[in-house]
């Protein structure tokens, strides 16, 4: 086989199955098979005096002419192609790869070169002819096309002044989402929901465009609460920040706040801000900071009410069986029995930064927070681990009034607070009374696997077997108020 036309052929079949098979399976591997396979090329075309750079002398057979022609034509479209892969593999940064905007512009320009001298060299068209006939065709086109130009331009200034990435989560033309790809033509966004939104580039140049994803370490959180104008501006504010200082998911700095937005005759218009430091914590952050807020202004007396209507009157409740409702571990009691266990609770008040608890104290009593916040350092052989906070409404100490086990914890106040305490004392008339009620609270106990994730006494708790754990608690529960279950 040793016509040159032959031989040209052969190798761009070669290299298009080569292409479409995508093999060899990495790209940097391939690059280099095409080089070479184009670098065959051009010695065969050089080497047979069919100089792509002059038209092909060939008189003798019209097909063998347009056979030249085709090679010599496709050597300059596929250099092109060849070019722009070698330039985006040497010297191309991974922004250049992503975005695709300059890569799909600086290929096109490539092409568009290799186009005009494969016309100019190979079929001996006068080029400059060719443009000078060609103006009004352009002007037409550019006409037509004024919208996709218009997008290209301002793609170009997007990707020249940065304003968001791949992968930031951004705010254009009031459309949320995390940025997937950006082109000559548009942005693509991936909201919420998981839909794909199209946002053209001239657009987006044109469009108030927010980034979430910039500082990429912080990320802010606000709810608004709209109160009673009743309830004192200072009540509700020390409640929300005391809300704040519950929360264990914001950061501490920059410090959160809660401010008064606006008045009105019907409400008060309060806004609470956190900041997180991941994007992907902001839904657990607003669920958690209505939750605290709600709860703290409960406990300070604030309600959350429909406002522009009046006030619902409300049952009275003693507060510290209403308190007692909260804490799961008594459901099952009856309203007498509610009402004679809330009477034997204590109330206790702590002033900030004073310890409540120490982690070696013996404990057999439970303490519900009734106002404030409360920091929890539990121990453990290997040292302490991480705080987490106690607000209104919740309880430490289910397993030590019941079955006597130790918190294991230090309890500190991180705001003034009011706890009441409930000894083991106080519940034993209750078990003696009703046993069936103790046997329940196992069962309830038991699976908070997290409550006795601390217990490291005399007999070490089942750590799968639920049923094992109940029998357990029950034994203890049994020595401890010296029942006969």
């Amino acid at each position: 086989m040793k016509d040159p036309l032959i031989l040209g052929l052969v190798l761009i079949a070669i290299d298009v199955v080569l292409w479409r098979a995508a093999f060899p399976r990495r790209a940097p591997i391939r690059l280099v098979v095409r080089l070479v396979i184009f670098g065959l090329l051009s010695l065969v075309l050089f080497g047979s005096g069919l100089s792509p750079l002059t038209p092909p002398a060939i008189a003798d057979s019209l097909p063998r002419r347009i056979a030249a022609q085709f090679l010599e034509m496709i050597w300059w479209l596929n250099g092109a192609r060849l070019l722009t892969m070698t330039l985006d593999a040497l010297f191309a940064t991974r922004t250049w790869h992503r975005d695709r905007l300059f890569q799909d512009v600086f290929g096109a320009i490539v092409f568009l070169a290799a186009t005009v001298a494969s016309l100019a060299f190979v079929l001996d068209i006068p080029v400059g002819g060719l443009a000078a006939t060609s103006g009004a065709l352009a002007i037409v086109v550019g006409l037509a096309i004024q919208s996709t130009l218009s997008d290209v331009f301002a793609g170009i200034v997007l990707n020249t002044t940065e304003p968001y990435h791949l992968g930031d989560w951004v705010n254009i033309d009031d459309v949320e989402g995390r940025v997937t790809e950006m082109n000559w033509r548009a942005t693509h966004l991936l909201t919420s929901r998981g839909n794909i939104v199209i946002v053209p580039n001239n657009v987006a140049a044109k469009a108030k465009i927010v980034n979430n994803s910039r500082p990429s370490a912080l990320h802010g959180v606000a709810i608004t609460l709209e109160v009673s104008p009743e309830e004192r501006p200072s009540i509700v504010l020390a409640a929300l920040n005391r809300a704040l200082a519950n929360a264990s998911i914001v950061l501490g700095t920059p410090e959160p706040s809660a401010v008064v937005k606006s008045a009105s005759v019907n409400s008060m218009h309060y806004e609470v801000m956190a900041y997180v430091d991941d994007r992907d914590k902001k839904n657990a952050a607003t669920n958690e900071l209505y939750d605290l807020c709600h709860r703290h202004l409960y406990a300070a007396g604030v309600e959350l009410r429909p406002l522009g209507v009046p006030a619902v009157p409300h049952a009275a409740v003693d507060p510290r069986q209403r308190l007692l409702m909260q804490v799961q571990l008594f459901n099952t009691l009856e309203g007498d029995e509610l009402a004679a266990l809330s009477a034997r609770m204590s109330r206790h008040e702590y002033e900030s930064g004073q310890v409540i608890v120490n982690a070696d104290a013996q404990t057999d009593f439970l303490l519900i927070v009734e106002s404030g916040v409360i920091a929890v350092e539990p121990a453990s052989e290997s040292g302490r681990l991480p705080t987490h906070r106690l607000g209104p409404g919740d309880a430490i100490g289910e397993a030590s009034v019941l079955a006597g086990l130790p918190v294991s914890a230090k309890l500190t106040a991180r705001t003034a607070a009011v706890l009441y305490r409930l000894d083991k004392v106080d519940l034993t008339p209750v078990l003696q009374k009703r046993p069936e009620i103790g046997r329940l609270m196992c069962s309830h106990l038991a699976g908070q696997q997290e409550a006795l994730r601390g217990i490291e006494h005399e007999v070490a708790a089942p750590a799968e077997d639920s049923w094992a754990i109940t029998d357990w608690l029950r034994d203890a529960m049994r020595r401890l108020h010296d029942l006969a279950l």
